[in-house]
């Protein structure tokens, strides 16, 4: 029987390795669009990049409300849901070091300067969220 997670529990589920989030925003018609990312844990703040002319940059431009959905697919199996508005910032300073931290958590630190000079350029959108809403649960098939 699933149980719910503690906040200590989802924090450390969803910055575990180098699982990814599934976002989801909401389209100019109001229809849902849901993309994989890579993002980590700062605090209260879910953090992750975008390119301002993809479909997840502009729909988070005109509307900041996201859903982001984390799970193991491997049982007993659990999942993390956060809800929350974008903060969009287009500081490049801020953006080269947070690709950084989040190449270097999905690619490996060696790489995560790499990740920052690449990613953390004109055009691209840093994405702060704070979370109003966790859905956590563990043991989903016990």
């Amino acid at each position: 029987m699933a149980q719910k997670m503690t906040d200590e529990e989802w924090r450390a589920f969803v910055s575990h390795g180098t699982r990814t989030g599934k976002l989801s925003t909401v389209r100019a018609d109001g229809s849902p669009h849901v993309t994989p990312i890579w993002f980590v844990l700062d605090g209260d703040e879910v953090v992750f990049n975008t390119a301002r002319s993809s479909v997840k940059g502009r729909n988070l431009v005109r509307d900041g409300r996201l859903a982001l959905c984390v799970d193991d697919d491997r049982p007993p199996y659990g999942f993390v849901v956060l809800q929350g508005r974008a903060r969009i910032s287009e500081d490049v300073d801020e953006l080269r070091h947070w690709a950084g931290r989040i190449g270097g958590r999905y690619m490996g630190e060696e790489r995560g300067e790499e990740f920052g000079a690449r990613n953390g350029v004109p055009g691209e959108l840093l994405i702060r969220v704070t979370v109003e809403k966790v859905l956590a649960e563990k043991g989903v098939a016990e």
